[in-house]
C-alpha cells in the first residue's frame, strides 16, 4: 500500500509563493497542509480558494504569528490524526526545490525515521548566498553539533521527512524553541530518542518572491537555547525531566 505524504508548510505573507508552491506539490501527488499564522496578506484566503478546488489541500488557519514551532506542531498534529504515513517541512518561498520531496520521502520508506535536506554533505550546497551568511550557517550548525553532541551535518535545515510512528515518539509539542531553533531542537531530540536519522543531500536556494522571515531575534533564540541545551548536557542535567 503506497504511503500517505503529508506536506506540511507554515506561512505568514507568502501571497506571492503559495499558488506556486501548492502546484508544485500536489503535481507530485502529495496532499499539502497550509498552516497560516493570520497572514494580513490573504495568504490565508488564497489557501482556502486552493483548497475548495482541490481536496488534496487542507488548510490550518492560526489566529496570529506565533514563530515556526508552533506552527509545525499544529501542523504534525493535524497530519497524525488525519492518517498522514509521512510528515514532510517544506518553506513556502522555494528555498526548498519540491522536486527534491520524492528522495526525501524514499529515505523514508528505506527505513529512515526523519531524512533531512542537508546542505553540508556532500552534494549538498546553498546558492546565491553572501559570505557571511554561508559563515553563520555553517558556524552556527558545528556550534550545534559540538555542543549537542551529535553527528548530525545539518541541524537547522527546514527541509524534512518524518515517520509518522518516530514522530509520535517526540514530544514535539513540548519544545522549548519557537523559531529554527525548533528544527535544532527536533533533530537533537531524534537523535537523542535513538532513531535513524539520515541527511539526504539538497541545494539551498535564497527565495525570488517575498520577504524573509528570518530575523536576528530568531537567531539569537537559537544560540541562546543551544547553549543551554549543551551545558546542561556538559554538565550531566538534562533540559527536560
Amino acid at each position: 500500500m503506497q504511503a500517505e505524504v503529508l506536506v506540511v508548510v507554515p506561512t505568514f505573507n507568502e501571497a506571492e509563493n503559495i499558488r506556486l508552491i501548492a502546484e508544485a506539490v500536489r503535481g507530485l501527488g502529495l496532499r499539502l497542509l497550509v498552516v497560516d499564522d493570520g497572514s494580513p496578506d490573504g495568504t490565508g484566503d488564497i489557501a482556502d480558494e486552493l483548497a475548495r478546488d482541490d481536496d488534496g489541500i487542507s488548510v490550518l488557519h492560526r489566529t496570529s504569528k506565533e514563530g515556526l514551532g508552533p506552527a509545525y506542531s499544529a501542523g504534525f498534529t493535524w497530519g497524525l490524526q488525519n492518517g498522514a504515513d509521512i510528515l514532510c517541512e517544506m518553506d513556502a518561498d522555494f528555498s526548498h526545490d519540491p522536486a527534491d520531496l520524492p528522495r526525501l520521502v524514499a529515505a523514508v520508506e528505506d527505513g529512515a525515521d526523519l531524512a533531512i535536506g542537508s546542505r553540508y554533505v556532500p552534494g549538498g550546497g546553498v546558492d546565491n548566498w553572501p559570505w557571511h551568511r554561508r559563515w553563520l550557517s555553517r558556524g552556527g550548525n558545528l556550534y550545534a553539533r559540538f555542543m549537542l553532541g551529535t553527528r548530525i551535518n545539518d541541524m537547522t535545515a527546514g527541509f524534512r521527512a518524518f515517520r509518522a510512528e518516530a514522530l509520535g515518539k517526540l514530544d514535539y509539542g513540548s519544545c522549548e524553541a519557537s523559531g529554527y531553533g525548533f528544527q535544532v531542537e527536533m533533530a537533537w531530540n531524534a537523535a537523542e530518542t535513538g532513531l535513524d536519522v539520515r541527511e539526504v543531500p539538497i541545494i539551498f536556494r535564497d527565495r525570488t518572491r517575498g520577504t524573509s522571515k528570518m530575523g536576528a531575534g530568531i537567531a539569537i533564540e537559537a544560540m541562546i537555547l543551544v547553549t543551554k541545551w549543551g551545558l546542561g548536557r556538559l554538565f550531566g542535567r538534562r533540559r527536560r525531566a
